[in-house]
Order: C-alpha cells, then structure tokens, then sequence
C-alpha cells in the first residue's frame, strides 16, 4: 500500500475535497475529482508551500498536503519506480519455476531476470492462470514449495468479466494453508497475487 491522504485537490481553478493515492505505477485521485495518473507522465512536479503542484497533460494540479507531506510526497514521487522484476522479489541469484504459459510481455522481461529451473527448489513459484481449474491445479503443485519457503504469485486477468476474480484466487490460498501477502499490478491487462506459507504451526489442509 502506498502514501494516502484526504485532502483538497485543486484542478485548473476548480477546487474539491479528494482522497489522493500513491500507488506505483499510478498517483490516484478520488472524489470530487477522480484522475488515475501514470507516475512516468507527471510534469513540472514541485512542492510549493503547503500544496504539491504537477501537471499532467493539459492539466494543473495542486494538492494541499501540509509543508511537511507536500516535501515527502515530491521525493516519493521523484524516485525511480521500481522494475516489476524488484515487486516480484527477482533478482539475478533467483530460481523462477513457472506454472502455465507466460503470455505477457512484461512478466516474460521480469522473469528472464531470474533463473528459471524445472527441477529442484525454487525461491519463487509464477503461476500464470485464466480459470478456477487452473486455480486450483496451481496451488496443488505449489503447496509443498511454498511450505517450504517459496513464494507463489498466482497471475490472472484483472478486471470484471473474467473467469476468475481476486477474491477467487484468495479464498482457494486460504483454502490451501496458505495465505496472500501482497499484490502488484503485472501490467495493464494482468495482476498479481503473492502467498506464503503461514505463521502458524499445525497441519496445512490441501486444494481438494
């Protein structure tokens, strides 16, 4: 979860009370005003007193944060954003063991940071998914690795319409003994949901 705040964003002359997010890859704005805004396209971007001050596009920005929030927030904003490779936990040392095919090109780039084996231990398990048969399958193959200390990303379409949803994918990981930590957006189409192996001690039911 990133910086939040409720406060009153001014919009070319308009002004209106708004919940505004940063949530890489995206600066998101709700309420009166509802902007979801790329971190890469924001301009001009400075703090100017009590407000933080941007454009995007055409448009004139300020949100009054207070002195201190306004600084804080230009310095979070200025930062690089990290790789997809970084929120998934991939660095160069990493065995990537893949379920399913990897159909995006932004996941297969983040991936080829790792090293991917088909056999032995893995630190990271992606399971790529489109159905809840393919759900299910997943988390049988990745409950023994994961238990084990691996990490599991279950990928999926984002978005209404489509076979499976976030609360699908996160009640058969609980279903399974294990438990979602994390998400990150895999790209404009794709999600990603993070598991591990809980806390708890005791014995870890299994995907029927």
């Amino acid at each position: 979860m990133g910086k939040e705040a409720n406060c009153i964003c001014e919009l070319n002359g308009q002004a209106a009370e708004v919940k505004a997010l940063i949530e890489p890859p995206e600066l998101i704005i709700r309420g009166e005003i509802k902007r979801r805004i790329p971190l890469a396209k924001l301009s001009n971007l400075a703090a100017d007193g009590t407000r933080l001050r941007f454009q995007f596009g055409k448009e004139d920005f300020a949100l009054t944060l207070g002195r201190e929030i306004a600084a804080k927030w230009v310095k979070t904003l200025q930062k690089p954003a990290p790789t997809l490779a970084a929120k998934l936990g991939i660095t160069h040392v990493t065995r990537i063991k893949m379920i399913g095919a990897i159909d995006d090109e932004q996941l297969r780039r983040a991936i080829a940071a790792g090293q991917t084996v088909a056999r032995g231990g893995s630190d990271v398990i992606i399971a790529r998914v489109n159905t809840c048969g393919e759900l299910e399958s997943a988390f049988r193959r990745a409950l023994k690795p994961v238990l084990d200390g691996a990490q599991l990303w279950i990928v999926y379409r984002k978005g209404k319409g489509h076979p499976i949803s976030e609360n699908d994918v996160r009640e058969t990981g609980l279903a399974a003994g294990i438990v979602d930590v994390k998400v990150v957006a895999v790209s404009d189409q794709l999600t990603g949901l993070k598991f591990v192996r809980r806390k708890t001690s005791g014995n870890s039911p299994s995907v029927s």
